[in-house]
């Protein structure tokens, strides 16, 4: 009995590792054959660009891997990157210090998410549905703080903006893509080697079973929505980084790109199995299509909009085959 019971957790184990190893072969695929096809693809500046460009979306999208690691989603991401962007711009317009302005947007981010979680946990209401709501809310604050694009000119910025860490062949990795890197490290250290990180996955396996383990299953929750909403704002702190702007307009559609590059890193939208380094991986393959098409510069950028969407059907099927129970039979 002891011998099958071990045989099941190896499949398990075995069986989960096969998404994030998929994702990985399609990057690999899709990396080597843009580099075939285009000369100066395959440089070293060209990847520490990938992330340095995609930093923002994938903050963001180690966000929501705990969410949905916990059996949720949340759609107000994007809303929040924008009106986080667009009250730092404004605030330091009016002379307010960068950190002071950094630290009000990750606490209103880490607040608001925190709220909704204790929304969906407490009433337990329908994430989809509190969220939404979320991302209204958020929106119209955007737009509430400022109707258009808030230029930032602080000499911190010019000088972030400028910031490099030397890598190879005379290029650098920019300070966004840093901090991207930092934030999926200090993910991966979370979901892996914590208290909380084995919390969230046993609530997203199964949340009943977490109650009879005596799991705080409501402070998990919350937590992971609060989590979420500090990477948000951490997000938008990236994203006026990177553009020089606050923008209310921005983030429209972050969050399903946010979701598509967690479902595409191997994370099962259903909870409980998924990984931060996954993300990673997923942000880089959505990354690649975007440069591809960039170098080629013939297609219309929907065609990215296509690949993902093909991408991200393949391993929904891919994870429904793998959670399906074994001996499992169609009717």
């Amino acid at each position: 009995m002891a011998s099958l019971k071990e045989g099941r957790r190896v499949k398990l184990r075995h069986s989960r590792s096969l998404p994030l190893l998929a994702t990985t072969g399609v990057l690999a695929i899709l990396y080597t054959s843009a580099s075939l096809l285009y000369p100066g693809f395959f440089t070293v500046r060209v990847f520490l660009n990938l992330l340095g460009d995609n930093a923002f979306l994938g903050i963001t999208a180690i966000g929501m891997t705990f969410v949905i690691l916990s059996g949720g989603i949340d759609l107000s991401v994007g809303a929040v990157v924008a009106f986080t962007g667009t009250l730092i711009a404004s605030l330091l317009t009016r002379g307010t210090p960068p950190g002071w302005a950094m630290l009000l947007a990750l606490a209103i981010g880490s607040t608001f998410g925190g709220a909704m979680g204790f929304l969906i946990h407490r009433y337990e209401l329908p994430p989809f549905l509190v969220t939404l709501g979320g991302m209204f809310f958020a929106r119209g604050m955007s737009f509430v703080v400022s109707k258009e694009s808030v230029g930032i000119t602080h000499p911190l910025y010019q000088q972030a903006s400028d910031f490099g860490l030397p890598v190879a062949g005379g290029a650098s990795l920019p300070l966004t893509g840093i901090l991207f890197l930092g934030v999926v490290a200090l993910g991966v250290t979370v979901a892996h080697g914590t208290r909380f990180g084995r919390n969230l996955y046993a609530l997203g396996g199964n949340e009943a079973s977490a109650r009879l383990m005596g799991l705080p299953v409501g402070g998990v929750k919350i937590a992971a929505y609060a989590l979420n909403g500090f990477c948000s704002a951490l997000a938008g702190i990236v994203a006026t980084l990177y553009m020089g702007s606050g923008n209310p307009a921005m983030g429209f559609g972050l969050e399903l790109d946010a979701i598509a590059s967690v479902v595409i890193g191997g994370t099962l939208l259903t909870g409980g199995a998924g990984s931060p380094a996954g993300t990673l991986v997923g942000v880089l393959i959505f990354g690649t299509l975007q440069t591809a098409l960039v170098f080629d510069g013939r297609l219309n950028s929907w065609w990215l909009r296509i690949a993902v969407g093909l991408l991200l059907l393949l391993f929904i099927l891919l994870q429904r085959v793998l959670s399906r129970p074994a001996g499992a039979r169609h009717p």
